[in-house]
């Protein structure tokens, strides 16, 4: 079969210290028929100098907001301008193994899965490998996503032919799982068991540098602002996301110093 074009989405906002690594890592994959889609969120530091020589690959298109707009803004962006059938993520400090879209669009495909993630592994702010490896589910259907964001984003690929077009609501935080959201109304979500990704851990603003009460916060605004729901379903989906938030550290988070 034609390999189909594969389309990555990779917001980017003060990452110039990162964001070689994670193009290089695109670069190297052993899938050639994609493209990279990366915006820009109005750095205020070097990044396009960093990713200005990159560009002479016409597969990578680099954009530019216009104002500081956060990054659902930003993948909403690049989503309209893919033109892939199948739609992937990196952010801009995160890393793929080089076979990653070559062994995920085959696990689709001799499936037939519109919807999966693989596992990944964590590395400290300066890259060195760690220890951790996170899994989850074999399958999640629409209600085992409601019970917690189970996919990394940076492992997450979908089928844009039977999915459709997504767009997201503009929250600041936990627009992944916004994403995650739509995408298993119309599809569930298989776990390609093989470790093909590496996330940055502890970066200054990442997600991982929040506090518990802080996180709590940002669940609640997912579910009652981009899921509409009333207060007392946001209050409920955000207690069950706490509550399999802890089996997922007990099932699928892995240490192996431990």
């Amino acid at each position: 079969m034609v390999d189909e074009l594969v389309s990555m989405i990779m917001p980017s906002y003060n990452t110039a210290k990162y964001i070689p690594d994670s193009i290089r890592s695109v670069l190297d994959q052993t899938y050639k028929n994609f493209e990279l889609i990366i915006v820009d969120d109005c750095s205020s530091d070097n990044t396009y100098d960093v990713v200005k020589p990159f560009l002479d690959d016409k597969r990578i298109i680099y954009l530019q907001n216009e104002k500081n707009s956060g990054a659902a803004v930003s993948r909403n962006r690049a989503l309209s301008e893919a033109k892939g059938k199948w739609i992937a993520f990196l952010d801009s400090d995160d890393l793929w193994h080089p076979q990653k879209l070559e062994k995920q669009t085959a696990f689709m495909r001799s499936n037939g899965y519109h919807f999966s993630y693989t596992k990944y592994q964590e590395m400290n702010e300066d890259g060195v490998d760690g220890n951790v490896f996170v899994s989850g589910p074999r399958r999640i259907s629409k209600a085992g996503m409601y019970n917690f964001c189970w996919p990394g984003c940076l492992t997450v690929m979908y089928d844009r032919d039977h999915v459709g077009e997504i767009q997201i609501a503009d929250i600041k935080k936990n627009n992944d799982y916004a994403m995650w959201l739509k995408v298993c109304k119309k599809a569930d979500c298989y776990l390609l068991d093989e470790t093909l990704a590496k996330y940055r851990r502890g970066r200054t603003g990442s997600v991982s540098s929040h506090s518990i009460k802080t996180m709590i916060g940002w669940h609640y605004k997912l579910f009652y602002e981009a899921e509409r729901q009333n207060a007392v379903f946001a209050a409920f989906n955000t207690v069950r996301n706490l509550f399999f938030g802890t089996i997922k550290k007990i099932l699928y988070v892995k240490n192996t110093d431990k």
